[in-house]
């Protein structure tokens, strides 16, 4: 029996870069990114700042990075920050905020919608003034989209309403933004709307884009200059970095493709809904599946070239660039004839 060609769904980092990612990595103007600053991650950096509506960013090696810098300067150590459940700061980043940033986690009920606290949430775990003994609450962390939550979005006003819920508790606020890209696309407004007042942003293009690597941590100029500091201190100094931020500029480019991922998960979801699993309507481009067996509906799936990967106990399937609407359909087929 011939060996069925894998249809990678684990992610959306998974992407290869494109033959004019690879051209323009070739091509890039370069500098040292620690004494001179890169020329091309100085274009990439205002570049992404402009689409988010801040007046600075700052490259780094990845969205944990970015995410770990932007805790580090919020948090003094021993203050205690506020994430939704099963938030990427809190599962998914081995305890950097507390282990390296200093703070102290409190986790959030998705009691508003799947993936986001309601405002008075925010409001109650936020408390009020108490003795100089007491655990100080200084930050609210929210993601968008929310990957274990299925990749769902929260909407301007919804994200308006938290960030004012936040700012009347005297908290700032860090905007996980790795997928804002797919928010956007999947609310037909620009990523700058889902942004607002926050202190930090940190957004990805590795993730749905397909750059090879790099994420960005955006804000005031005054936060972006101590925060480049940080990067250096966490080892994120890279040089001719130009080499890579050169595919990021090229990933922006096709921020408007991801509908095209967005329409492949739905029609991920009805295929599998039509063979009987039990699997919700993504906002997104990520499909969650519950399952009895987890890692036995893995195995199996790899074994029919469908590879996916557990997420807050079910099974996760990511479209991406690299997976056309054929293959897609392929999947289904190959499940339906299992």
């Amino acid at each position: 029996m011939a060996t069925l060609a894998p249809i990678d769904l684990r992610s959306d980092t998974v992407t290869k870069p494109t033959e004019k990612m690879r051209a323009a990595m070739a091509a890039a103007e370069v500098g040292d990114n620690v004494l001179d600053h890169d020329p091309t991650i100085r274009r990439l950096e205002e570049r992404v700042a402009e689409l988010l509506g801040v007046p600075a960013a700052l490259w780094t090696p990845s969205g944990s990075m970015g995410n770990l810098i932007a805790l580090t300067l919020h948090l003094r150590r021993g203050e205690r920050f506020l994430a939704p459940r099963g938030a990427h700061v809190l599962d998914h980043e081995l305890g950097t905020a507390a282990w390296l940033a200093g703070g102290m986690p409190e986790v959030l009920d998705w009691d508003a919608a799947p993936g986001r606290p309601s405002p008075a949430a925010v409001r109650a775990a936020a408390g009020g003034p108490g003795p100089y003994y007491a655990l100080r609450t200084t930050l609210l962390c929210v993601e968008n989209t929310h990957n274990a939550a299925g990749g769902v979005v929260t909407p301007v006003e919804a994200h308006a309403e938290l960030l004012a819920a936040a700012r009347a508790a005297g908290l700032r606020v860090h905007l996980d933004g790795a997928r804002i890209w797919h928010a956007a696309v999947a609310l037909g407004v620009k990523p700058s709307a889902l942004v607002g007042d926050v202190d930090s942003v940190q957004v990805c293009t590795s993730k749905g884009l397909g750059a090879p690597v790099g994420s960005l941590v955006a804000g005031s100029v005054e936060f972006v200059t101590e925060a480049r500091r940080v990067r250096q201190m966490l080892g994120g100094g890279v040089r001719q970095g130009g080499v890579l931020a050169a595919a990021g500029l090229v990933a922006l480019d096709g921020i408007d493709r991801l509908a095209e991922d967005h329409a492949n998960a739905a029609t991920l979801a009805d295929g599998l809904r039509d063979l009987g699993w039990r699997v919700t309507r993504p906002e997104t481009n990520i499909v969650l599946a519950e399952v009895a067996d987890p890692p036995a509906t893995l195995h199996r799936l790899a074994g029919l070239g469908v590879l996916a990967t557990p997420m807050s106990g079910r099974v996760r399937f990511v479209t991406h660039r690299d997976v056309t609407a054929a293959d897609v359909r392929e999947v289904i087929r190959r499940l339906g004839a299992a």
